[in-house]
């Protein structure tokens, strides 16, 4: 695949480390001989439930827009450049997908860098619709694609996506178990899934399984699994209170209000005064909302 191969004994001993070792370091040269940057100091980092995965509170999402392997900036063509920017502004965890066509684009923006200076996240799509032809092979024939076109040994969180069905932990029980070997055999550090309604959603409470969940959550109720955020916060707080690493996704109502600095402010300073949102994911366009959404963030979640 293009990097120097490592032992089991080696990839556990990396993980073990742990990013935020080194996120938190000056810059030094890592095992690839490159040089790592650092966050920023103004960046905040935080971990995800008990994963352990520590990395940056603000993380990009490669798919504003996705559908049928492709999102606004691979259409765009600025996908290799604006997620490359958004690590050397100290951003560190990458939010990619199947449908999102993103992953030869995030390869090629973080070649130069480590690879356990970041992380990474993909999902699987098991639906119909949503991706190029009908075939759905297991999830460990898409998990090995998906690490062939990231260019990587393992990656770090692997997710089933846009469930809606409330029965999702017994349909998807094979891919799920899949997912469970993978993880055992370091090929994955943890799994979870991306949901789409609040049925799939409460699916996810009391079921050890899910390491992670991609929640919809905003203070206007916007493409979210229910129009009054009140319906979905408590559960949002009983998965968070069960260790779960809780992802916040559409902070912004799926892109509704990402020319409106109030409503950006009134949607940040909300999600994280919940106290139970552990990452918040923005499908960053250009370099220049980088820095807007740090500098946002930081207000709301000052550095210590």
């Amino acid at each position: 695949m293009g990097r120097t191969k490592i032992t089991r004994r080696q990839f556990v001993s990396k993980v073990t480390i742990g990013t935020g070792a080194v996120l938190a370091a000056p810059a030094v040269l890592g095992a690839t001989g490159k040089t790592t940057l650092p966050a920023p100091e103004t960046l905040a980092f935080t971990t995800l439930g008990k994963l352990g995965l520590k990395t940056t509170l603000l993380g990009m999402g490669t798919g504003f827009s996705g559908y049928n392997r492709s999102s606004n900036i691979t259409r765009a063509g600025v996908a290799e450049n604006v997620i490359k920017e958004a690590y050397l502004k100290g951003i560190r965890f990458f939010d990619c997908a199947d449908s999102y066509g993103t992953h030869p684009y995030t390869a090629a923006a973080l070649k130069e860098f480590p690879r356990d200076s970041y992380t990474l996240g993909s999902k699987i799509w098991v639906g119909q619709g949503g991706i190029p032809g009908t075939d759905r092979p297991d999830a460990n024939i898409v998990v090995e694609r998906f690490r062939k076109e990231l260019n990587t040994e393992y990656i770090d969180l692997i997710q089933i996506h846009c469930m809606t069905d409330g029965a999702w932990t017994d349909k998807e029980k094979k891919q799920m178990d899949i997912l469970e070997n993978l993880k055992a055999k370091g090929i994955i550090r943890a799994h979870g899934v991306s949901v789409h309604s609040l049925e799939a959603l409460e699916a996810c409470s009391g079921n050890t399984w899910v390491d992670a969940v991609h929640v919809r959550i905003n203070p206007f109720g916007e493409s979210m699994d229910k129009p009054d955020p009140a319906a979905i916060t408590p559960v949002i707080e009983k998965l968070h209170a069960e260790g779960k690493g809780i992802i916040g996704m559409k902070l912004i109502g799926a892109g509704k209000y990402k020319d409106d600095p109030e409503k950006i402010d009134e949607s940040l300073k909300y999600v994280l005064g919940l106290g139970t949102v552990d990452l918040l994911l923005v499908g960053f366009e250009k370099p220049a909302q980088i820095d807007d959404y740090i500098a946002r963030t930081k207000k709301f979640r000052p550095v210590k």
